[in-house]
C-alpha cells in the first residue's frame, strides 16, 4: 500500500464544516443510532453505525436527492459484515484490555495504547463495507494495510477524532448524539481522500 499523506488539519476542518452544514440531519441520525444500539444491548450497533457511515458518505458526496436521517437504517443492508466488524473487534479489544488491565499501571497503559492502535487501524473498515461492499475480514485487512503505511499520522487523527466523538459521554452520555457525528464526518473526509 502506498504511503498516504495525512492532511490532519484540513481533514478536521472539512469534517467540522460537513457536520455544521448538515447538523440537524446528523444529530437526528445519531439519536436513532444511539437509542437503537442501546436498547438492543449493542447487538444492532454494527448495522446502525454502518448506516451512519453510509449517510455521511452520501452527504459528503453531495448525492441527490439529499440523504435524510432515516438513511441510517440502510445499514441493515450490510447487517452481517457490519455486525461482525463491531462484534469481533469489540470483543477482541475488550478481552485484550481486560487481560492487560490486571497488571497495575503498565498493563493499564498498554491496554489503553492497544485500544487506540486498534481504533486507528480499523478506522476505515465500516466505510469499506458500505462503500466498496466488502466483507468483514477483507475490509478490516484493507483498513489495516492503509493505516500501517503511515501509522503515526493516522494514529494522531484517530485519537483526535475519537476524543471529539467521546466528549459527549460526559453529559450523562446524552451529548454523544452531538459528538459522534463530528467524529464520523472527520473520518469520512479522510476516507474519501484516501479512497478516491
Amino acid at each position: 500500500m502506498q504511503n498516504t499523506q495525512v492532511r490532519f488539519s484540513q481533514w478536521i476542518e472539512e469534517g467540522f464544516n460537513l457536520y455544521k452544514d448538515n447538523f440537524k440531519t446528523l444529530v437526528l441520525a445519531a439519536i436513532f443510532v444511539v437509542v437503537i444500539s442501546t436498547v438492543t444491548a449493542f447487538i444492532l450497533a454494527g448495522p446502525m453505525l454502518a448506516g451512519l457511515a453510509l449517510l455521511i458518505l452520501g452527504l459528503r458526496d453531495k448525492k441527490e436527492p439529499k440523504p435524510e436521517a432515516g438513511m441510517v437504517f440502510k445499514g441493515f443492508d450490510y447487517f452481517v459484515p457490519a455486525f461482525l466488524f463491531i462484534a469481533v473487534w469489540g470483543i477482541g479489544i475488550l478481552s485484550a484490555s481486560f487481560i492487560l488491565g490486571v497488571i497495575p499501571l503498565i498493563g493499564q497503559l498498554a491496554s489503553l495504547f492497544i485500544a487506540y492502535c486498534a481504533q486507528a487501524f480499523l478506522m476505515f473498515g465500516l466505510f469499506l463495507i458500505v462503500d466498496k461492499k466488502m466483507e468483514f475480514w477483507p475490509a478490516s485487512q484493507q483498513s489495516i494495510n492503509t493505516v500501517k503505511a503511515n501509522f503515526w499520522p493516522f494514529f494522531g487523527l484517530s485519537i483526535v477524532a475519537g476524543f471529539i466523538g467521546s466528549i459527549g459521554a460526559i453529559a450523562f452520555g446524552i451529548g454523544v448524539v452531538f459528538t459522534i457525528p463530528i467524529q464520523g464526518c472527520i473520518l469520512t473526509v479522510a476516507y474519501r481522500e484516501v479512497y478516491k
